[in-house]
């Protein structure tokens, strides 16, 4: 019992500093958030020509630049976004998560929802926040799944990408993230 509660200390106290750097790494995004989400969503459709053509009919695009995840069995995750409809910014998002389970690490990635319907869209701007896994279906694409993609198959309300790993987390939990607006 006592080794258990030790590591489980000892996985809160490397989540907290896990927490601390991801703070740094946020704080510097945030400062840069448009610029930063402009050549994020850049970057992708360089990577993933899918993603390009999944822009082009998009009702919005939500992009977060950098996101950081950490943990220790417990984990969590946060990043600020940026809300595009065609070129022109909309609106201010954060992503949280915590999550539990087997799990150690530190990692920092991007990522793009694509809105495809008014409805996904509508849920995500007039809702106290968007869970994934509540509300519209959200499909991720994998870089497997983007080569096969096209806007005749696309039949979803939202489509996540990925991209931009850098770090390491391994392992499996329970996790949820919720999407918020922020005001700026």
């Amino acid at each position: 019992m006592m080794t258990r509660l030790r590591v489980v200390t000892a996985g809160l106290a490397l989540t907290a500093l896990a927490i601390s750097d991801l703070q740094g790494t946020t704080a510097a995004a945030v400062e840069g958030l448009d610029p930063d989400a402009r050549a994020g969503l850049a970057k992708l459709y360089e990577t993933m020509p899918a993603a390009k053509v999944m822009g082009e009919t998009a009702k919005a695009i939500l992009v977060f630049p950098s996101v950081g995840r950490a943990g220790f069995l417990v984990g969590v995750q946060y990043g600020e976004g940026v809300l595009f409809q065609g070129d022109q910014i909309v609106g201010y998002y954060n992503v949280a998560g915590a999550s539990y389970g087997l799990q150690a690490g530190a990692q920092v990635f991007a990522y793009a929802m694509f809105f495809m319907t008014d409805a996904a869209l509508d849920y995500l701007t007039k809702s106290q926040g968007f869970e994934i896994g509540v509300g519209p279906t959200v499909v991720v694409v994998d870089a497997g799944k983007a080569k096969t993609f096209t806007t005749t198959t696309a039949r979803d309300d939202v489509y996540a990408f990925v991209f931009g790993q850098r770090g390491l987390m391994a392992g499996v939990g329970i996790q949820g993230s919720k999407i918020s607006k922020l005001s700026r």
